[in-house]
Parts: structure tokens; C-alpha cells; sequence
């Protein structure tokens, strides 16, 4: 919703990506339901619906170009053996380095990682401020493409962004970690950098993120313009009580002409 009435409200291009690399975890039906939701929530995306499994030729061909410039190596390691091996691990994501410098085993199967420097990576969030990070140090080096042959989601955006000319990405606070390693793929790939603005993510009495794995209740579709009131209520945009049972259209239009960020600013998470 937040991402919509950005857009619109700058008189921009709402477009909609379909993260379906992750082919394991891709259910069956779930493309279907989300445009059928989208539609009767009146949230209507311009231009094609973008595929992220159309391109994979496309990736293939940055990671080449990684490759090429020696800015990726193979790393056999699993998550197993690096906690196992560096107890440290099991509290932190940063890698090691153990493989950056020597070839895989003949016959061992591998994951791409990029090499990360002690830059400061460093940007001007639209909500949450001044963010900089040392990707060496908070990070590692990090995968691009995972041992059973797919893209990571960190490597497919930045490529997807610069395919679709992307300038503005708003997205939940939960990804905000995600920007710096973006924005450093983007340095080595030679492409522009989006604004970033990161909106706080709805929470229950718990403080998880509302999402299937917490057993989260899904969208109604019977009442779309009851929960958009709501959305409209969390998203701190004072909607006046006589649009309670307004149409979805009237409520939309109404959101778009008086849509202001400013009081999610330093939020990052809100109880619903």
C-alpha cells in the first residue's frame, strides 16, 4: 500500500516484480492469487508483470561479468560446517573467508560469493536517515548465486532495478540490512543507485512480523475497502471517519492526493 501511494502520489510508475527464483519454495496458485488480490484491492501496477525466472539469461551474463573482473569466487562451505568450524558463525552471518582464496574440490558443488572491501557503504534513507555500513565487517562476503544453482535474491534485484529503470524502491523496514549490499553490487556492476525509503513493518502482540510463517491471519477479500481504512489507520494517515465504508476507489484517490510518509519517519515496526 505504502509503495503504491508513493508512486502515485509523484505521479511515478507502480510496477510489479514476481520474485519467483526461489523455485522450492514457489506455491502452486500463489502468482494467480496475488494478481486477483491486487486487483480487487484496486492496487493496479503499470506496464507488464516483470518474472524474475524470465531472466535468468540475464544474470547469468552479470555474474559473467563479475567473474570476469575477479570480483566473485566459489565457496563450498555450508552453514553446517562453518558453525561447526567457527562457532562464532552460529550468531553471525559474516564469512570467514575460507574459501576466497583457493579453487573448489574437483566435483564439489558450490555457491558464488562476491568479494567485500572495508568501504564504507553509506546512504540517505527516505524514513529512517543516515545508514552506513562495512560490508567486510558486518557482512562478508555474501552469495550471489546458492549451490543448487539459484540467483540470491540480494544479486537479482540490483540487475532487475537496473532492467526496469527503477529510481525510487520502497520496501519494509525488515530489508533495510539488504541496501548496503545492493548498493555495493550496483558499484561493482557499474549502475545508478535508487532512492531507498524503508517503511516500518506490522507486528503482532508477539513482535514478529505478521507473515505466514507466524500463522498470520490472511487478507480478507470479502471487505478490501474496510482493510484499506485500516492500512490507511496504521500507516499513521488519518483518514477521516466518514470514509469507514467508502468505496475502494474513493479511499484510494483520497490517499494518493493527501499521502505523507513523514510521521513512519524512525519507525520500524508498528502493532497492529
Amino acid at each position: 500500500m505504502a509503495g503504491f501511494l508513493q508512486a502515485r502520489s509523484q505521479k511515478g510508475k507502480w510496477l510489479l516484480r514476481i520474485d519467483d527464483l526461489d523455485t522450492p519454495r514457489n506455491a502452486k496458485g500463489s502468482i494467480d492469487h496475488i494478481l486477483k488480490t491486487l486487483d480487487i484491492f484496486g492496487l493496479h501496477w503499470d506496464d507488464s508483470v516483470y518474472f524474475q525466472s524470465h531472466n535468468l539469461d540475464v544474470y547469468e551474463d552479470a555474474l559473467h561479468e563479475l567473474t570476469e573482473n575477479r570480483l566473485i569466487f566459489a565457496c563450498t562451505c555450508s552453514r553446517k560446517m562453518l558453525t561447526e568450524t567457527h562457532p562464532e558463525q552460529a550468531q553471525s552471518d559474516i564469512y570467514p573467508g575460507i574459501c576466497r582464496d583457493r579453487p573448489p574440490p574437483p566435483h564439489t558443488a558450490y555457491a558464488f560469493r562476491i568479494k567485500t572491501d572495508n568501504r564504507i557503504i553509506s546512504f540517505q534513507d527516505g524514513l529512517q536517515g543516515f545508514i552506513a555500513q562495512n560490508l567486510a565487517e558486518q557482512h562478508g562476503d555474501f552469495i550471489l548465486k546458492r549451490k543448487d544453482g539459484i540467483i540470491a535474491y540480494q544479486f537479482a534485484v540490483v540487475v532487475d532495478d537496473h532492467r526496469q529503470q527503477i529510481n525510487h524502491v520502497l520496501r519494509g523496514f525488515d530489508l533495510l540490512d539488504s541496501t548496503p549490499k545492493q548498493i555495493y553490487l550496483q558499484q561493482q556492476l557499474g549502475l545508478a543507485t535508487p532512492q531507498y525509503m524503508h517503511v516500518p513493518i506490522i507486528i503482532d502482540t508477539q513482535g514478529y512480523k505478521l507473515s505466514k510463517q507466524t500463522l498470520a491471519q490472511a487478507v480478507d477479500l470479502k471487505a478490501p475497502n474496510k482493510l484499506i481504512f485500516e492500512l490507511l489507520t496504521l500507516l499513521k494517515q488519518a483518514p477521516p471517519d466518514e470514509l469507514k465504508h467508502a468505496e475502494t476507489t474513493e479511499l484510494l484517490n483520497w490517499a494518493i492526493a493527501h499521502w505523507n510518509p513523514n510521521p513512519l519517519e524512525k519507525l520500524r515496526a508498528i502493532s497492529r
